[in-house]
């Protein structure tokens, strides 16, 4: 097997022989010539989110065992990279400064948090490298911070296989609305990127349809104790808690909120589709609801191997809800590499930084059937695949119970 080395002063790469492993172990070869090349991944892989990240990272992992083993790309074999960030935005942003500083290294799939993202996403366009975020639903990611009244694409490297907040939060609100035949909610955040944004939405499309939001408040991520929230929700007369936030803190609130005797359901996004949030709640889960993009995956005939092949491993991790997402991403980042070797005579381009600029094209160009179905970018950088299923709590497990777009009014 032939590593690649870098020459950092000129940004060129050179090639030396020697043997090596990728992270699930294999011992990889290619007849004695040919190149390694790195994908980064970032998430959270310890504390907060672990759930999920794990489920980005294995699924990252997936994705880069199948090219090697089926040699998606000849003479070349690739390797993950794979940084914890737990779910902080400054770590994620040095994690990122990690993978732009590989010289082996082409594109980087993360982060799960919105929040990390926007710390990440200069580091990565400076250098010219494609970030592709299974996960991260805040508009402004790819719309920039006047989204709603005058979308501009910030960032040309980054792209995201998940949909975005105004889709889901405006999807919930229409499940709520109409579904669930819910008048008066009480909405809640956690103050950060992702949750703040999906409750605004959700809070706004409510209203739209006719719901009354009888109130809001916010959490600090790492709460444990929310006596007087659920005190405020009680004397409400909310009919529904509209959660944005993850999972750590919503399995707390459901819990309290049931204990104290308000039996109405918590309704969350992605951010708490785990199945570690019924884990923790037990089963005052029950009949709590959660939006998620995509359909589910073990509905998608081309997800089946994938799903199986999680099992078998023993993965840690969740990866119902951004595992085959990563898959997709890393897949993107792989096949843009192979577009870039057929178009310079079957030769991965030597100099990584054109060999970079060249994998963002191809991501902005990618038209393929992945696990999750098309993947294919619009001028923002979003995925045009809209579809989004609100899951809910039945006899301690999540079950999809409806599937659609969102009708934004």
């Amino acid at each position: 097997m032939v590593i690649l080395t870098s020459v950092l002063t000129t940004g060129a790469l050179t090639l030396t022989a020697c043997g090596s492993r990728d992270d699930s172990g294999d011992k990889g070869g290619d007849n004695g010539s040919g190149t390694t090349l790195t994908i980064g991944v970032d998430a959270p892989l310890s504390g907060e989110n672990s759930t999920t990240g794990l489920g980005i990272q294995y699924g990252a992992q997936i994705a880069i065992d199948d090219a090697n083993k089926n040699n998606w790309v000849p003479g070349v074999k690739f390797k993950l990279k794979a940084l914890d960030d737990k779910a902080q935005p400054a770590t994620g942003q040095t994690n990122a400064t990690n993978i732009v500083g590989d010289k082996t290294a082409v594109g980087a799939v993360g982060p799960l948090n919105s929040g990390v993202a926007q710390t990440m996403q200069q580091v990565f366009a400076s250098a010219n490298m494609v970030q592709i975020s299974p996960a991260n639903t805040a508009p402004e990611l790819t719309q920039g911070k006047n989204w709603q009244s005058d979308k501009k694409r910030p960032f040309k490297t980054y792209f995201r296989t998940a949909t975005t907040d105004e889709l889901q939060g405006s999807f919930a609100a229409g499940y709520a609305y109409n579904g669930l035949k819910k008048k008066k909610a009480f909405v809640v955040d956690d103050k950060q990127t992702y949750g703040a944004g999906l409750a605004k939405i959700f809070n706004e499309q409510y209203k739209k349809l006719g719901g009354k939001v009888v109130g809001t408040d916010h959490v600090n991520t790492g709460d444990k104790d929310f006596g007087s929230l659920v005190t405020k929700i009680k004397n409400s007369g909310a009919d529904l808690l509209y959660y944005g936030g993850q999972y750590d803190e919503s399995a707390l609130i459901t819990k309290q909120l049931k204990d104290a005797g308000v039996k109405i359901p918590l309704f969350g996004g992605d951010g708490m589709f785990a199945t570690t949030y019924i884990e923790a709640a037990g089963k005052s889960s029950e009949g709590d609801l959660a939006t998620a993009i995509g359909v589910p995956a073990d509905t998608l005939p081309a997800a089946k191997t994938f799903i199986q092949t999680y099992k078998d491993k023993g993965y840690k991790g969740d990866y119902g809800a951004y595992g085959a997402y990563a898959y997709d991403a890393t897949t993107a980042i792989i096949k843009a590499v192979k577009a870039a070797a057929d178009a310079n005579g079957g030769k991965v381009p030597t100099d990584i930084n054109d060999l970079r600029s060249k994998v963002v094209d191809g991501v902005q160009k990618a038209d393929f059937e992945g696990l999750t179905g098309k993947i294919a970018f619009d001028e923002y950088g979003d995925t045009t695949n809209k579809q989004l299923t609100v899951y809910q709590v039945e006899k301690g497990a999540w079950k999809a119970v409806e599937t659609g777009t969102a009708d934004l009014q």
